[in-house]
């Protein structure tokens, strides 16, 4: 079958030879212990490794023999994940559902580069965007830029969702180290009120910029949060309103609802239907990024990427860390029944990466059929989830270790901490080294009587081990590391998408629930009587709301 071709009918993934072989081998190694593997080959912690784009990679501590990657590599091959990759760098229209083709990769190209859509090269116009950006980072970082009454800004406020949110703000965390300290900058993407209301409590309107992102400007909740940022700066400025186009800039390609909005399009920071959000957070998206950390540290990020970019390119098989890692997550997955995997960044700085990694994930591959339409025949993707460092260890941490759920984990480490204090580095990384030993491991009842345990209490202490974990080690958390390991985990999610054959660049789940909603939004007014014609739940629930809070008698008929 040609790659990109879609037939419905086709035989089901867990049909093909391949995965059949798989399931025999999952039968024969199963019952086998981690202990028992590493005692067989005393070697196995080296040679089970790979490294590449400043990433240490470690799987040995995965239930695996070198038949089990032999075997991964034919599912790789017999799906032609090859020449998935190579359709995706070469532009074509991948993105079967919106016939679109999937570009994210020419955002962090270098200039000069060729990646074409639809026979045209993007990379120019990726430069022309990134050199405004950086224009207008400098000027804001310089205080060239002013607000409406000539105070420099301050403050600068990103107002999106989804990708527009989760990429910005997880990257300002991470990289907060490098950012200036002489700016505030603060998130706003929930409907909820409160998010916005707390964000700019504190802040002076005058010194205050705000970055909307929404590609068609209007979107429901960003749009919401932007109109309440207009009424705010607004109440603050005397209702002037020429600073509007002071205060706030765009990213977005809508430029009459920019306009109309009060912005000059000037300021508007473009993007393209190639990228999706979740994959948008060095295009201008990442505006904010740029802002906090300047376009030094930004384009080092965008420099990361791309290294990790032509590693997946080009790198064999047997030494590509995406395709190895999503290769591995396929086997514990579908063979060992994962429905759930942990990811645990030893580093405070990236505290927001496991909810970056959600949206990535799950948005991606979290599908039921297939790119012809027909119903996948295995599990997709699991839920992703994670907290840094040892908080997990004293929350979370007693399931993995003894409680009856499968869940692999991906343990990330910095041989150097950016913030040295003491002993503190040297315990974190202890820490890491010590669970992922503990996970695969465990500890016998022997063992545990052999300390002096009464006998009743050994089964409490004994753990089984035997749980599968990754450890990547890097240097440093720099820029680049960063914009590696974003991309590590975009290519982990293309891989499973390929071998799931699931339309990984779609979102059409998102969909359904702000379709109601806006027919909700106008039936919650309490003065209204038009018939409701929900679900009896839904209906119920929406005269309840007209009535005020449940519980709280005297809020009736207020809101």
């Amino acid at each position: 079958m040609a790659i990109g071709t879609v037939t419905a009918g086709a035989e089901p993934l867990t049909g093909q030879p391949a995965w059949k072989a798989l399931e025999e081998h999952h039968r024969q190694i199963r019952g086998v212990h981690l202990r028992e593997l590493f005692a067989r080959d005393a070697g196995r912690g080296e040679r089970l490794t790979a490294e590449a784009c400043g990433i240490y990679l470690d799987y040995s501590k995965n239930r695996i023999t070198g038949d089990t990657l032999r075997l991964l590599g034919d599912l790789a091959q017999a799906c032609e994940l090859r020449g998935r990759i190579d359709a995706m760098f070469r532009g074509d229209r991948i993105n079967v559902s919106e016939n679109r083709s999937v570009l994210h990769v020419a955002l962090r190209a270098p200039r000069g580069a060729s990646i074409l859509a639809d026979g045209k090269n993007v990379v120019p116009g990726v430069h022309a965007v990134l050199d405004r950006m950086t224009e207008f980072a400098y000027r804001v970082r310089d205080g060239a830029w002013i607000g409406h009454t000539g105070k420099r800004i301050d403050n600068v406020v990103n107002i999106g969702i989804g990708g527009s949110d989760l990429g910005p703000v997880m990257a300002y965390e991470a990289l907060r180290y490098y950012s200036d300290r002489s700016l505030t900058f603060r998130f706003v993407s929930n409907i909820d009120g409160a998010d916005f209301v707390e964000a700019v409590r504190d802040l002076d309107p005058e010194a205050t910029l705000f970055v909307v992102s929404s590609k068609t400007f209007t979107t429901l909740e960003t749009l919401t949060n932007a109109r309440s940022a207009r009424a705010w700066l607004l109440a603050g400025m005397g209702g002037d309103e020429r600073a509007v186009a002071k205060h706030f800039v765009a990213v977005s390609t809508n430029a009459g609802e920019v306009t109309k909005f009060g912005i000059d399009t000037a300021n508007m920071f473009g993007f393209w239907d190639w990228v999706g959000g979740r994959y948008s957070m060095e295009s201008a998206i990442g505006l904010s990024t740029m802002l906090a950390i300047g376009p030094d540290h930004f384009r080092a990020m965008l420099g990361g990427f791309h290294e990790m970019d032509e590693h997946f390119r080009t790198a064999p098989f047997a030494q590509n860390l995406p395709v190895l890692l999503g290769l591995l997550g396929i086997w514990n997955i579908n063979f060992f029944g994962a429905h759930t995997v942990a990811v645990l960044p030893y580093e405070q700085y990236l505290k927001r990466f496991p909810a970056y990694l959600q949206q990535l994930t799950m948005e991606s591959n979290g599908k039921h059929v297939t790119l012809a339409g027909d119903q996948v025949s295995c599990d997709t993707a699991p839920v992703y989830w994670g907290e840094p460092g040892t908080n997990g260890q004293h929350s979370f941490y007693q399931l993995i270790h003894q409680g009856t759920r499968f869940i692999p984990c991906d343990f990330i480490a910095f041989g150097e901490s950016l913030t040295p204090l003491g002993e503190h580095h040297r315990i974190l990384l202890a820490n890491v080294f010590a669970q992922g030993e503990a996970l695969a491991f465990g500890k016998t009842s022997d063992e545990v009587r052999s300390e002096g345990s009464p006998d009743w209490l050994v089964p409490h202490r004994t753990f089984e081990g035997n749980r599968p974990s990754n450890t990547m080690l890097l240097p440093r958390l720099t820029p680049g590391a960063l914009g590696t390991l974003v991309a590590l985990y975009e290519h982990i999610v293309f891989t499973q998408g390929v071998i799931w054959n699931v339309g990984s660049f779609d979102q059409w789940g998102v969909e359904l629930g702000k379709v109601l909603a806006q027919r909700i939004i106008p039936e919650l007014d309490g003065g209204t009587r038009a018939p409701l014609n929900h679900d009896s739940s839904t209906n119920a629930l929406i005269r309840r709301s007209r009535q005020g809070t449940p519980g709280f008698p005297e809020s009736k008929g207020k809101g």
